[in-house]
């Protein structure tokens, strides 16, 4: 846990349990005793759910959070996301309305009635909280809340930081961001520099800063959330027409929603009468909630109609905002719609007033599950891939321009080509804010991004020919074979990225016809089989794995571009580009050779192949692909902040550069230098170990199960299991403050496993029963854990088991035999928190669980006297010195094998270091100041003071 980032006691405002006096061990620091400027939104929530805990187990009674900030900054979904976990009581300010005008007006609020909730749940009592139907526009009633059940509050709201609360408050978080700051970054590029941003705040949030931002400064919890829409959980659709209104037919027992929208689209000022709809604002009005997405953001994809989860709740005010700023409705449109959920997917049908026309559309979170349901319902379209909006336009006669737009045979002149693919470096650095002189702007208002940029940007392409002469018009044939897709100049975080590689997939089967062949590379855990496994959902292709052309790999050497097979991957791709069957190698990696090969065939009706691996993008391979990507950041960039993070516990100073040159010697000199030829740049800020997004919902008991039982409450028809034997090494920083003690949050666990090496930078979250942790473990390689421990980590600790998986798709039950332990331990794993429970309850374990990790449980068997810091179970250390032993032997080796023909100049390790003692030379500097000006005043002022007492 991050001790010294977390380390600041609540102090203005905060209730009786902040009046004691923190304490003085930096190995025991309050978690809540200091926090950093802000955080982001997957980090505020580790760090929130962190905070909880602690105070739960310190004081009695209950705990109180107070979730503020601007309407669309995100405040909802983290009180969800946490109450998920915490399985805590949200009370939500909405219901606490004594109007309808605008929602965000505080005095539209009945503070006084969620006041006396607060301290009945406080004193112990139960309270009646409200009800607001947003529809009728009017208190309905009210919901009883037990302050048995209530052991932590969430008050969410866009004023639930204000005065009359604080005084209630345990925790105190910030939200900013979100749709807020986008619809900043979207005004501000749309009319220019002509206003000043505290104008276009006043215009478009009125009451932000006189009314919200004051009070989001007392937050203790400052999270700026970045994200905006995402189609990593995308929405899948299919629409047809149909005459019927009544779904009730299709899904008999549920029950039927009824919904009236008005829905309308606001184009920018000075904008031309064609409709370029992306660069709309769509505003969808439900009552009087009012909802907000930027652009139409949305990908068609044979029958699909693919949409992120974009939309975001606003006040009135915006609307009139945006008004005033020159934005004009030009649809406008009544939408209702009457819907059945029938737990996989939802079925509406949908009547469009303009268009008088009524639509069935079916959604769901997974591609394949609205395709069957569609086709086990008969229903065989004619499908619809245009949005209302579209149709509208066109019955309208208004021309549409598209996104991509459509590339003519002209050719891009050479000159322009050259400033367009100029390379550009993408090392994702640490953005980390250590004071408020770095901020441009002040942390509440700021938008995420200095240059302001369209929502989303357009594919061009260029000629590969470079005899053609410049404007030439060449044959449509001849076209196709010659262009190419012009580079993106600037990199995109994962989620805008994944948008943009998808639209350049769509653009070169456009225009350049099947197959299309696309290749991802990055760093070991940047992302890139993520990304490639989402795109793949989108679109519907197959995706390889590199690490299947290995031809063998001796001593865990995965980073070795010549064992590939490049003979055999050049003859699946011609295969592939000339629409032939062929067949791709099987690796195992746990023996580390190849066992057999698989028949591969891309169709026309997919026509797209994706190839994933460190050395996508070397210069052999990427020749043959049609979209080069890179993916950087990841646990890649979190385990170099984490290395950093540890040397300063120590009191040591240790560069990013002279980081990456040890514990990834392989990136600087075999990888960066071919991502920079990249079409698409991707950093990957995702935190896959802190995001609740990510997040695995574990059980664990040490109590016996027979197989049996544990097949009977698994799905036969998809029922599998396997046999895995791992091996986890604790490796530490000597001198980090531990009072003594191995504990977990200290160490790094590397688990070795079928022959790969993965990484644990963080200790899980802890929750009742549960243990939440990330699903997937972290690839590395050899050269990295090896890196390490010549950082000066050194193994502390060795776990040996062998694991029994069994598994149906939805649970997987893991049964450890752990060495020199006794009994088994087994582990009931899920991303559904309440099948996990059902599972453990049918398995009889709900009175056998334990969250101990591992390395817990093994040095509790362990003689008081070897539960040191540093100690192991002496019968453990030969074998443990043997494998370190080897880790160095061979991770040394590669990095020498990898820099033979390379001398690296240790010049920017210099600068870089030379540079950091500058800046806090001049923190010094600027400290010394203030404190010197201070002395010269006060002796000053005692000076005019003795005279004039004289």
């Amino acid at each position: 846990m991050d001790d010294e980032v977390v380390q600041r006691v609540f102090h203005e405002g905060g209730r009786d349990y902040f009046q004691q006096q923190p304490s003085t061990s930096s190995s025991s620091s309050s978690i809540l005793q200091s926090l950093p400027l802000h955080v982001s939104f997957d980090h505020g929530y580790y760090l929130l759910v962190k905070s909880i805990q602690e105070l739960r187990e310190k004081k009695d009674g209950l705990v109180t959070v107070g979730i503020g900030g601007p309407s669309g900054s995100g405040k909802t979904s983290l009180a969800e996301k946490v109450a998920s976990v915490i399985g805590c009581t949200v009370i939500s300010m909405g219901n606490y309305r004594h109007g309808v005008d605008e929602g965000n007006d505080v005095d539209s609020i009945d503070f006084d009635t969620l006041i006396k909730n607060l301290e009945d749940l406080t004193k112990g009592k139960d309270t009646l909280i409200p009800k607001f139907d947003y529809q009728q526009k009017k208190r309905v009633g009210y919901k009883a809340i037990k302050s048995a059940s209530s052991g932590v509050v969430i008050v969410d709201g866009t004023y639930a930081l204000h005065a009359k609360l604080r005084s209630l408050l345990d925790i105190r978080v910030a939200v900013v961001g979100g749709v807020h700051f986008s619809l900043l970054s979207k005004v501000r590029y749309d009319i220019g520099d002509s206003c000043s941003l505290d104008y276009l705040i006043d215009s478009i949030f009125p009451l932000f800063r006189k009314h919200i931002e004051p009070d989001l400064h007392h937050a203790q919890i400052r999270i700026n959330n970045s994200f905006v829409s995402s189609f990593r959980e995308a929405i899948y659709k299919v629409k047809c027409r149909r005459e019927s209104t009544d779904p009730g037919s299709a899904f008999q027992g549920n029950e039927a929603q009824t919904d009236n929208f008005i829905e309308m689209y606001l184009r920018p000022p000075s904008s031309s009468e064609e409709a370029r709809i992306n660069d709309w604002i769509k505003v969808r009005q439900s009552g009087i909630r009012y909802y907000l997405s930027l652009g139409d953001q949305r990908i068609v994809d044979k029958n699909f109609i693919i949409r992120p989860k974009a939309e975001f709740e606003v006040g009135r005010m915006t609307l009139g905002g945006l008004l005033a700023l020159g934005y004009t409705v030009v649809v406008s449109y009544k939408r209702a719609s009457t819907t059945i959920n029938s737990g996989k997917v939802t079925m509406s049908f949908e009547t469009i007033d303009v268009l008088g026309e009524t639509f069935m559309v079916m959604r769901g979170t997974n591609r394949k599950t609205v395709g069957t349901e569609a086709s086990r319902m008969r229903i065989d379209g004619p499908w619809i891939t245009k949005s209302y909006l579209e149709m509208i336009l066109e019955r309208k006669g208004v021309p549409r321009l598209s996104t991509p737009p459509l590339v003519s045979n002209t050719i891009v002149a050479g000159s322009q080509e050259t400033a367009i693919t100029a390379p550009k470096p993408i090392r994702v650095t640490p953005n980390v804010v250590t004071g408020l002189e770095d901020l441009p702007q002040p942390w509440t208002r700021s938008p995420t991004k200095s240059k302001m940029e369209p929502v989303v940007a357009a594919w061009h392409f260029l000629s590969s020919d470079s005899s053609q002469p410049d404007n030439s018009v060449l044959d449509p044939s001849s076209f196709r074979d010659s262009i190419r897709l012009a580079p993106m100049p600037d990199s995109f975080d994962l989620d805008r990225g994944l948008l943009l590689a998808v639209q350049a997939i769509q653009a070169l089967l456009e225009n350049k016809g099947v197959p299309v062949i696309v290749g991802i590379g990055g760093p070991s855990g940047s992302g890139k089989t993520s990304l490639a496994h989402k795109m793949a959902n989108i679109i519907g292709c197959e995706v390889v794995s590199l690490e299947s052309y290995y031809k063998q790999v001796k001593d865990f050497k995965y980073d070795d571009f010549s064992a590939l097979d490049l003979s055999l991957l050049s003859k699946n791709i011609d295969d592939i580009r000339n629409g032939q069957r062929t067949k791709v190698p099987i690796f195992d990696l746990e023996s580390g050779a190849r066992n057999g090969f698989k028949e591969l065939e891309v169709s026309e009706d997919c026509g797209v192949i994706i190839f994933e691996g460190v050395f996508a993008l070397h210069p052999d391979i990427r020749i043959s692909l049609d979209l080069w990507i890179a993916v950087v950041g990841g646990v890649h960039s979190h385990l170099i902040s984490r290395v950093q993070r540890d040397k300063s516990r120590v009191g040591c100073f240790i560069s990013q550069n002279e980081i990456m040159m040890t514990v990834f010697p392989m990136f600087q000199q075999l990888i960066e230098p071919h991502l920079v030829h990249a079409h698409l740049k991707i950093r990957n800020d995702f935190d896959p170990v802190l995001s609740p997004e990510s997040s695995l919902f574990v059980l664990k008991s040490n109590k016996k199960v027979a197989y049996q039982d544990i097949v009977a409450i698994l799905d036969s028809a998809k029922f599998c299991s396997s046999v895995q034997k791992f091996i986890d090494i604790y490796i530490r920083l000597p001198g980090i403050p531990s009072n003594g003690q191995l504990r977990d949050s200290d160490c790094i666990r590397v688990r070795i496993c079928e022959g790969r090496f993965a990484l644990l930078i963080r200790e899980p979250i802890k929750e009742g029963n549960f243990i939440i942790q990330p699903k997937v473990d972290f690839d590395i390689s050899i050269s990295t854990v090896a890196g390490l421990l010549n950082l000066g980590y050194q193994a502390v600790a060795y776990i040996e088991a062998s694991a029994f998986i069994y598994q149906d798709g939805k649970i997987l039950i893991e049964v450890d035999h752990l060495q020199d332990v006794p009994g088994p331990y087994i582990q009931i794993k899920g991303v559904n928190k309440d099948a996990v429970a059902a599972a453990g309850s049918m398995l009889k374990l709900d009175t056998s669980y334990t969250t101990k990790s591992y390395l817990e449980i093994i040095l509790e068997r362990l003689p008081v006297i070897e539960r040191t810091s540093g100690g192991i179970n002496s019968q453990q250390s030969a074998r443990l010195l043997e494998i370190v032993e080897f880790i160095q032997s061979q991770g040394s080796s590669s990095a020498s094998e990898s820099s033979s023909g390379r001398v690296v100049s240790p010049i920017e390790g210099i600068i870089e270091e030379m540079q950091s003692r500058i800046k806090r030379l001049e923190k010094w500097l600027a400290i010394n100041t203030v404190l010197w000006t201070f002395l010269m005043s006060a002796l000053v002022g005692y000076s005019l003071y003795q005279r004039r007492r004289q």
